[in-house]
């Protein structure tokens, strides 16, 4: 493969205008995806020639990578005829597929009912509350899983009241990567990605990508990432020998599996704040840490990750208030 990379001036972007529409005139749903692929130049410095980009997912109307694959699952619900105006849309949620649900349903016109760990952060409760969603809570002992429990335990007592997406289950989930992330990156990388770092959560990322880049050129190395224990504190990952295993996750797929510790991606988050100007959530901060890993690694190379979301939710976590990383 070829190993040489175009200057960022020649990094493309995808094009997000509408045909037959002012440029100024979109629609929300028109804003989910096409997000921009950002050089980390400064982190990258002590890594050339190799070079490290990230999709910034926190571009999305619901401020975070969730907003791709919620879309997908409600529009496929649509299609097939399973999801109608009288019913509710209820799914498990550890946070940000949770928002773009809320988001989306009141865009489309749906009621949400979200099952959460009832250790979520407040700020994650306050956006679902500001969007007019019904919330459960769940044992935070159990965390996600317990959520996903008792989600599937609701829907089993009526099932005709609720369209059941179920993010962990649902091909749509990864189809939306497949049909959008990994081309996007494939396009804005022209072709020159060498190497894919994604987090495992529901696996819809990192799954839906790693196919699509797989297809484009097998030569790719697709890299998954997961806490290193199970008591970690990466919200939205799954440290998967010991949780509930989405069904759409392919454990044959990942080329390598990278395990990073919450102080690693705190670290990293901190120092991606001080040098870069970017305030990333946790799974970012852990997708960076391993994406460093991987990078100096190699000696030539094109690395892409996915920073999930952004840290404004995440503010009330007391990492912050620590020194340089």
């Amino acid at each position: 493969m070829e190993s040489a990379v175009p200057e960022p001036a020649e990094v493309t972007t995808v094009d997000r205008t509408l045909p037959h529409r002012p440029q100024a005139a979109f629609s929300l749903l028109s804003l989910v995806g096409g997000t921009p692929l950002l050089e980390l130049a400064r982190l990258g410095r002590e890594l050339a020639p190799v070079r490290l980009f990230a999709k910034a997912e926190w571009f999305n109307p619901g401020g975070s990578v969730k907003d791709r694959a919620a879309l997908n699952m409600i529009l496929q619900g649509e299609h097939s005829g399973r999801l109608s105006r009288r019913q509710t849309i209820l799914d498990a949620t550890s946070g940000n597929t949770g928002i773009a649900y809320a988001m989306l349903g009141t865009t489309l016109g749906y009621r949400v009912k979200l099952v959460l760990p009832g250790n979520l952060g407040p700020t994650h409760r306050r956006i679902l509350t500001a969007y007019g969603a019904e919330l459960v809570l769940s044992s935070p002992q159990e965390g996600s899983d317990g959520a996903i429990r008792l989600a599937r335990k609701l829907y089993a007592e009526s099932p005709r009241a609720y369209f059941y997406p179920d993010q962990y289950e649902n091909p749509a989930n990864w189809q939306a990567h497949y049909h959008g992330t990994g081309l996007e990156i494939w396009q804005q990388t022209r072709g020159r990605v060498t190497h894919w770092v994604a987090g495992l959560g529901t696996s819809g990322t990192f799954m839906g990508t790693a196919k699509r880049l797989k297809a484009l050129d097998p030569a790719i190395q697709c890299l998954a990432v997961q806490p290193d224990s199970p008591l970690h504190g990466l919200e939205g990952l799954k440290h998967m020998p010991t949780s509930l295993v989405p069904g759409i996750y392919d454990p044959t797929l990942p080329d390598q599996i990278l395990e990073v510790g919450t102080e690693e991606a705190q670290a990293a988050v901190r120092r991606a704040a001080r040098e870069e100007g970017l305030l990333l959530g946790l799974s970012a901060g852990a997708a960076l840490a391993a994406s460093l890993r991987v990078a100096r690694g190699l000696s030539a190379g094109v690395v892409v990750t996915v920073f999930p979301d952004g840290a404004f939710k995440y503010f009330e976590q007391s990492f912050w208030q620590e020194g340089p990383a």
